[in-house]
C-alpha cells in the first residue's frame, strides 16, 4: 500500500489520449531533479505506483485528473507534486497541471478503523459495558501488517501486489517479507530458503524489474552470488553491515532501497576492486539481460569546431541540438522535450546522427538513441545507467572540451 496519493488536475488545449499525458509527465520531468528522481527510476524501485490518468473531452479541450501513488517520504512527495506542475505541453498543445490534493492514505485507513471502532462500541453498548482491553486488542489486530500470502506453485511468501507492480523486491525469507509489509512494501516476495532460485521468481524477472534486497552479513554475500548466477537482477540493495532485513526499521528500509545500485554498476565496482568472481557474475548478468559480453569499439568520430563552439554556447541554457551526419543542424529544443521528440521521430525521413544537450544523459535517452540509430550523444553529464549499447557513443562536455 502506498503512503500518499497525489491528485492533480490537468487541462490541455487540444484533444489528446491518456498515454500522451503520461508520456509528457515522464518526458518533461526527466532530469529536472537528477536521474534518481526520474519517474521511471522511482517506479522501477517500487517507490512510485502506477500513474493513472482519467480524462474527458470538452469541446476542443481535454481535461482530467492524474493520480500518482507514492511511497516517498512527505517532503519528497511534495517535491514530486511540485515537479509535475512544470509540465507545459502535451504533444503540440499547451497544457496546465495543478496539484489539488496530497492524500495521506495511512490517515484514511486509521479513520476507517476509528469509525469501525465506534460501530463496535455501539453494538457492544446495547449488550454490556465493553471491556476496554478487548477494544484495544481489537484495534491492534486491525492495525497489524497483512500476513504474507503464498505465491506460485512453490507457495513463496509474498505481498498482495506482486502481479500489479512493475518492480518486485526479492528478499531471502518469510520474516523479511513480514517486516517489509509492516512498512507498506506490498510488492515483495521471498526466495523461500530454497538452494536455487525458484522458477516462479525467474518467471517474474522475465517481465518485471527485480530489486534484490539482501542482509548486510556474510550470509547475504552468499545469497547474492547464488542469485546473480541464475536470475536476471536489475538493482541490488543491501542492509547496513551486520544487519538483517527482518530487523530494519521503516526509515532504514527506505534508506537502503533509495541507495540501491543498478546491477551492472554494482558488479563493475567490484571488478575494479579486484573481485575476480564479480567478473564472472557480470558476464552471467549480461547474458541474462541479453547484452553483449564486451562492447565493441565504435567508429572514429570527428567533431567539427563549429559544433564544439555550439556546445560552449548552449552551456547553462538547458537546450539541445540535433545534427545530421554531415553536421548540419536539424533543430533545437528544450532538453525536457528531447526524448519525446526523438521517440516520435521517423528515422526514414530525418536521420539524426548526433545529439548535443545541456542536460543529463539518462538510460531512457540512450535506449531511444539506440533504437533510432543515433550514433553520438554529447551531454553535460551521464546519469546512472544500467548499460550502454554498442551502437551509441557517449561523451560529456568535460571530456570533449578538456581533450
Amino acid at each position: 500500500m502506498a503512503k500518499y496519493l497525489i491528485r492533480a488536475r490537468i487541462s490541455v488545449d487540444g484533444v489528446v489520449e491518456k498515454h500522451d499525458i503520461i508520456g509528457a509527465l515522464f518526458g518533461q520531468t526527466e532530469g529536472l531533479l537528477g536521474s534518481e528522481f526520474d519517474l521511471r527510476t522511482l517506479q522501477d524501485k517500487g517507490r512510485l505506483g502506477r500513474i493513472v490518468v482519467n480524462t474527458k473531452v470538452q469541446g476542443n479541450k481535454t481535461i482530467g485528473e492524474i493520480l500518482i501513488p507514492s511511497n516517498l517520504d512527505r517532503i519528497e512527495t511534495a517535491l514530486l507534486a511540485a515537479m509535475i506542475e512544470t509540465v507545459e505541453k502535451v504533444g503540440p498543445y499547451d497544457a496546465e497541471v495543478k496539484v489539488t490534493d496530497i492524500q495521506d492514505l495511512r490517515i484514511e485507513k486509521i479513520k476507517k478503523i476509528v469509525e469501525r471502532t465506534v460501530e463496535i462500541l455501539k453494538v457492544w453498548g446495547k449488550e454490556k459495558t465493553p471491556d476496554l482491553k478487548e477494544v484495544v486488542r481489537n484495534i491492534q489486530e486491525q492495525l497489524k501488517a497483512p500476513e504474507p500470502m503464498p505465491y506460485g506453485p512453490e507457495g513463496l511468501p509474498a505481498g498482495p501486489d506482486i502481479d500489479k507492480s512493475d518492480a518486485i523486491i526479492v528478499v531471502e525469507g518469510r520474516a523479511d517479507v513480514i517486516n517489509l509489509l509492516k512498512y507498506g512494501y506490498t510488492n515483495v516476495i521471498a526466495l523461500g530458503g530454497a538452494r536455487r532460485v525458484p522458477d516462479t521468481i525467474k518467471n517474474l524477472a522475465s517481465k518485471k524489474k527485480i530489486v534484490l534486497l539482501i542482509d548486510g552479513d556474510h550470509g547475504g554475500d552468499l545469497i547474492l552470488k547464488e542469485v546473480l548466477r541464475t536470475l536476471k537482477v536489475d538493482y541490488v540493495a543491501r542492509a547496513p553491515p551486520n544487519k538483517e532485513v527482518e530487523d530494519l526499521t521503516g526509515k532504514e528500509v527506505e534508506e537502503v532501497l533509495s541507495k540501491s545500485q543498478a546491477v551492472f554498476e554494482y558488479l563493475e565496482e567490484k571488478v575494479r576492486n579486484g573481485d575476480r568472481e564479480a567478473e564472472l557474475l557480470l558476464q552471467v548478468q549480461r547474458k541474462l539481460h541479453k547484452l553483449p559480453e564486451e562492447l565493441v569499439e565504435t567508429e572514429t568520430i570527428t567533431i567539427p569546431n563549429a559544433v564544439v563552439e555550439a556546445i560552449k554556447g548552449i552551456q547553462g541554457t538547458l537546450e539541445s541540438i540535433q545534427y545530421l551526419s554531415d553536421w548540419s543542424e536539424v533543430k533545437r529544443l528544450p532538453v525536457k522535450d528531447l526524448v519525446t521528440d526523438l521517440e516520435s521521430a521517423e528515422p526514414e525521413k530525418v536521420k539524426v546522427y548526433a545529439v548535443v544537450m545541456d542536460g543529463i544523459i539518462t538510460q531512457r535517452l540512450i535506449d531511444t538513441a539506440s533504437s533510432k540509430n543515433i550514433k553520438l550523444l554529447i551531454g553535460a553529464r551521464v546519469g546512472k545507467v544500467q548499460y550502454k549499447p554498442q551502437n551509441v557513443t557517449i561523451i560529456t562536455f568535460n571530456e570533449l572540451l578538456n581533450y
